[in-house]
């Protein structure tokens, strides 16, 4: 693959000498088929004709000794639990209705506290000028007219996988509160196991969505269709 050059001199040659950012050449490909594909000279391309084979080995392999004997062991191990302790806990994420319980808190982190909510202030405060911190030219223009207090993300402890983005978040009083769309770099292990001290899930604030809806995208209409009752 590399061809004697060094991964900096390979990366640089398909960056620069690719086509494939033009839509044209795309469209010309789309059009052209798997033919087009195969006799194509753009430098992506022929790093992805050399990669393709060995992945698709790679992916096979993974799929026959790695993923299905999990599979099959994670059913052993399901069907052991539930005899043990039938429906006192709840069941593994299986694409089926799961709830969680929760509470919006934050955690300590190398002795220091972090708080269980970020404002918008704090996306302007980390923009760049360059990616991947660059904001779009929308928030931009907005962010005279935002109420920078407003909450933006918050966590909780609810136990999330994988999969449970777009969860909703609810609170006691069956209102929506948030959205989940990520975890922190401690719930990464919650497909094995959960410690409540250090998972958290992370969702957005309802707050966020409003303000964003009004002042930066100009759907008005649409934060007055979430916000009726």
């Amino acid at each position: 693959m590399l061809a004697g050059e060094s991964p900096a001199e390979v990366a640089a040659r398909i960056v620069e000498g690719s086509q494939l950012a033009d839509p044209k050449v795309r469209k010309a490909l789309w059009d052209g088929g798997s033919e087009a594909i195969a006799a194509s000279n753009d430098p992506a391309l022929v790093m992805a004709r050399l990669i393709d084979p060995i992945a698709r080995d790679l992916r096979q392999q993974y799929e026959t000794q790695v993923e299905s004997v999990e599979k099959r062991a994670a059913e052993q191990l399901a069907a052991a639990r539930f005899a043990e302790k039938g429906t006192s806990v709840y069941p593994d994420a299986t694409f089926s209705l799961r709830l969680s319980h929760g509470t919006v808190r934050g955690w300590e982190e190398d002795g220091r506290a972090i708080e269980p909510f970020t404002q918008l202030s704090g996306l302007f405060a980390r923009a760049t000028s360059d990616d991947p911190f660059k904001l779009g030219d929308r928030w931009v223009a907005a962010q005279d007219s935002l109420d920078a207090s407003v909450r933006f993300n918050q966590v909780s402890t609810n136990d999330i996988i994988g999969g449970n983005s777009g969860s909703p978040l609810i609170n006691a009083s069956g209102e929506i509160v948030g959205l989940i769309f990520d975890g922190n770099i401690h719930s990464l292990g919650g497909a094995y196991f959960y410690d409540e001290s250090v998972n958290r899930s992370v969702s957005v604030h309802p707050a966020a969505m409003l303000e964003a809806l009004n002042k930066v995208y100009g759907a008005g209409h649409l934060a007055k269709e979430m916000t009726l009752h």
